[in-house]
């Protein structure tokens, strides 16, 4: 049995009262119905989601679809004739005369480096050994253009020591 209070209704702290059963199932109902429609509404994406971003107003609203935004012609328009490239022409390094050519080859420090290796006996890789003798033949015809000859009487080992010293510029 329930005790009652002999104290004024008024004047005591009022006390939560119970909920029925009834009120219950009413605010789990309604709590069930509010969970049930949150979520984005149907067709959000397709409806543009910029509307509710307005925070940017100089900006242009973002299309959401993907795709390129330049106009495609449907009809047939005058062809645009396009310019061939103008080939800039190309800067060719200017003729030196066949001294100077000459002069070049004769103080070209590589040259000496790989001719000096050669005199001492050691062997050059395929690559420097084809520059070496380009570099030898363009001298040679040099030589011949400007009328200077060296003897080609004497044996191969004073041949070289000549040349040496034709390319040092020492006589």
């Amino acid at each position: 049995m329930k005790q009652q209070n002999s104290a004024a209704p008024g004047s005591r702290p009022s006390k939560a009262r119970r909920k029925t059963r009834e009120e219950l199932d009413r605010e789990a109902r309604d709590r069930k119905r509010d969970k049930k429609h949150s979520g984005h509404a149907a067709g959000s994406r397709a409806t543009g989601g910029t509307a509710a971003k307005s925070g940017s107003a100089s900006a242009q609203a973002k299309d959401p679809r993907i795709g390129s935004k330049k106009p495609v012609a449907l009809g047939v328009t005058e062809v645009q004739v396009k310019k061939p490239k103008q080939h800039k022409p190309k800067v060719e390094k200017p003729m030196l005369t066949p001294q100077a050519e000459l002069d070049l080859l004769e103080n070209d420090e590589r040259l000496d480096a790989l001719l000096e290796r050669l005199e001492e006996g050691e062997k050059l890789n395929a690559e420097e050994q084809a520059w070496v003798n380009a570099k030898l033949d363009r001298i040679d015809a040099l030589m011949e253009e400007l009328g200077i000859a060296y003897d080609d009487d004497e044996d191969e080992e004073e041949k070289g020591d000549d040349l040496m010293r034709l390319l040092k510029g020492t006589d």
